[in-house]
């Protein structure tokens, strides 16, 4: 890869992140609070992506020689990740819910690697045990024993976008595929719709949380993470997204005006260490090695 390519993923991919960093802050404000309740939170987030996606390609359709393609594969998981992690938001602490949610994230990722055939350089084992112990150390103080219900659905919620996340890694029309997969989730939503219509408990707030977390932060934000992952293996792509809590903290710090803890900066550099290794380390030891 070109230093060109290089820096457009760098930046794609950390426009990628912090989108899922403040998606997050968005679902822990409208869920946590009582805002909206999981299930109408969920229609709202998949139907406001589906629509600010659809009307970028509306736009923009003109000078796209692109054909879509997108997977009713990769827009079931996207229905089973939002689903999940939206009801299992509101029975997990913050802290607990990020654990499960990586950890599931990062063993699916690199478990369908092994089993496609990739193997790992040592040194991005390294890379992966750091980073984790990195992001296990920031959350700890937040941990608590989990309830079996909020356990599974996490999980299931790390195992959908793990999956979702592989099959966004050969795609060709990031766009398109994205809105097409949020537009996909439409009977599925609609069968959400009817199955807890009678339980909908929503406000202003949590609606308008919402919509900017699916128009924004989820569609838009996802569509370019498929288009940062053209530069990633999978297992880049995996540990990357360890540093979204971190990242969270830090938008905190600059927009909350919360501190800079010592457990805050320890974490980032373990985190952010291992990534490091994981990017970068195998390159450099592959190459030494042919040398």
């Amino acid at each position: 890869m070109n230093r060109k390519s290089l820096i457009k993923t760098f930046i794609l991919t950390s426009m990628a992140l912090i989108a899922f960093a403040a998606n997050s802050v968005l679902c822990r404000l409208a869920l946590g609070s009582g805002a909206i309740d999981a299930s109408s939170f969920t229609v709202v987030r998949l139907l406001s992506g589906s629509i600010v996606l659809l009307v970028i390609i509306g736009v923009t359709r003109k000078s796209s020689t692109q054909s879509a393609k997108g997977s009713w594969a990769a827009s079931f998981m996207l229905f089973l990740y939002a689903v999940t992690f939206s009801y299992a938001y509101i029975s997990l602490d913050t802290g607990t819910g990020a654990l499960i949610l990586f950890a599931s994230v990062q063993i699916t990722m690199i478990l369908l690697s092994l089993i496609s055939g990739t193997r790992l350089h040592f040194i991005e084992w390294i890379g992966v045990t750091v980073a984790f112990a990195g992001f296990v150390y920031l959350i700890l103080p937040g941990v608590t024993t989990p309830s079996i219900m909020g356990f599974l659905l996490m999980t299931i919620a790390g195992i959908a976008w793990g999956i979702y996340t592989l099959k966004g890694r050969g795609s060709n029309a990031p766009l398109l595929d994205t809105a097409y997969n949020f537009f996909r989730t439409t009977p599925l939503v609609l069968i959400l719709v009817i199955s807890t219509i009678s339980k909908a408990n929503y406000s202003f707030e949590g609606i308008l949380l919402a919509v900017i977390s699916g128009g924004i932060t989820s569609g838009i934000g996802y569509t370019i993470w498929y288009i940062a992952l053209g530069g990633l293996s999978s297992t880049q792509a995996a540990v990357l997204q360890l540093s979204v809590p971190v990242i969270a903290a830090f938008g905190g710090v600059i927009f909350v005006a919360e501190t800079i803890t010592f457990r805050l900066a320890i974490s980032a550099t373990f985190v952010l260490g291992g990534i490091l290794m994981v990017v970068i380390g195998k390159f450099y030891f592959i190459q030494s090695g042919n040398e």
